[in-house]
């Protein structure tokens, strides 16, 4: 049996969904690897490179900042579950103006993606906007400051059900991060230096995560019992909504990248970070439709 340790750098369904999937349905041990699925949330690219990662934002972030020629391999969602949740006095992402925004560092993938939507609404998140940096999470605390008012708005992820969450404490979702920016992202990537793109693993990998995707596709009664036991404080019908909404619809059938919007995303994102885009989508971007047994 082949091996490979497969890093996960983001919590919840965005980073985790397809991985858990083939995971739990057996699709790793079918395709004869073992995963050793890692936490590298924290990690430095140093140490990421090592293995494969799940995180194509902070791949390709990576690849125009410091150069690390990570490759990705299958693609499951050009739609980002990133949302602007906010207290019921904030009616539109423009009413941020002044306000105090909960959000990621402006360098990792999903602080760039908000700062993208931030400008696209006409807003400057340096100048407009008051925003408290705080690490990614499960976003637990973002909730509790947006309770007692010490925020007036957060920028969260895929832990929670937003739209649920926002009808229990009569807040507003300003809006999903998918409406506004797409980005091939979350899949399989490594760095060819250190991992063979064509390795038996890395195949294997992808084939199980491919299958994954045809799950959620064709199966939705598994898909959301697996959501569920991400979403514990949502009950079975919310999972089921946030799965014909954010899921279903916009997760791939196939893995495969459409290389017109990496290319618009990989200009957007380099524009973002100040740095030339040095990549193209075709290159970055290496989603064959089949991966040899």
């Amino acid at each position: 049996m082949h091996t490979i340790d497969l890093t996960f750098v983001g919590r919840g369904l965005h980073e985790e969904l397809v991985a858990y999937i083939a995971d739990q349905e057996d699709f790793y041990a079918e395709e004869n690897v073992h995963v050793a699925l890692r936490d590298g949330c924290t990690w430095d690219e140093q140490r990421l490179r090592r293995g494969a990662t799940i995180g194509l934002g902070r791949a390709l972030l990576s690849r125009l900042t410091d150069g690390i020629g990570w490759v990705a391999l299958t693609v499951n969602t050009q739609r980002p579950l990133f949302w602007f949740l906010a207290r019921p006095d904030v009616g539109s992402l423009t009413d941020l103006a002044g306000r105090r925004l909960a959000v990621h560092e402006p360098h990792t993938a999903p602080g760039c993606f908000a700062r993208i939507v931030l400008r696209g609404a006409g807003l400057d998140p340096d100048h407009d906007v008051h925003c408290v940096v705080r690490p990614p999470g499960d976003y637990g605390m973002d909730l509790r400051r947006l309770r007692e008012g010490e925020i007036d708005a957060a920028f969260v992820g895929s832990t929670m059900a937003p739209e649920a969450i926002a009808a229990e404490y009569g807040w507003r979702l300003l809006a999903w991060v998918g409406d506004h920016f797409q980005i091939p992202t979350v899949g399989v990537a490594v760095d060819p230096t250190r991992t063979d793109p064509d390795a038996p693993a890395v195949h294997a990998v992808v084939r199980a995560h491919r299958r994954a995707l045809r799950v959620i596709h064709d199966d939705p009664d598994t898909t959301v019992r697996h959501i569920h036991t991400f979403l514990g404080r949502h009950t079975v019908a919310e999972a089921r909504i946030h799965y014909r909404r954010f899921i279903a619809p916009f997760f791939t059938t196939d893995g495969q990248a459409d290389l017109a919007v990496g290319n618009s995303a990989i200009t957007a994102v380099a524009t973002e970070l100040g740095v030339p885009a040095t990549v193209t989508a075709a290159e970055f971007y290496r989603t064959t439709p089949d991966t040899p047994a």
